[in-house]
């Protein structure tokens, strides 16, 4: 159970970390090639996307990435 957690707490930390990533190369018309797919529903949906991957992911490494065996 401690190798999930820990797998879900470094995937949320990808995930706020591609999510920041995709914020600030959109401001220089670029974008990362696993989140293309953000932009198809529009420029705003697409910035919706954007900030929940960053809240979903702080929220999985918040919850689940300092996990610590006692």
């Amino acid at each position: 159970m401690e190798t999930i957690k820990s797998k879900l707490g470094k995937g949320g930390l990808i995930l706020a970390a591609m999510g920041i990533m995709s914020i600030v190369l959109s401001i220089f018309n670029y974008n990362i090639r696993l989140l293309a797919w953000v932009d198809v529903w529009g420029n705003t949906m697409g910035w919706v996307i954007r900030f929940l991957l960053i809240l979903v992911g702080g929220l999985l490494y918040f919850f689940f990435g300092n996990y610590e065996d006692e």
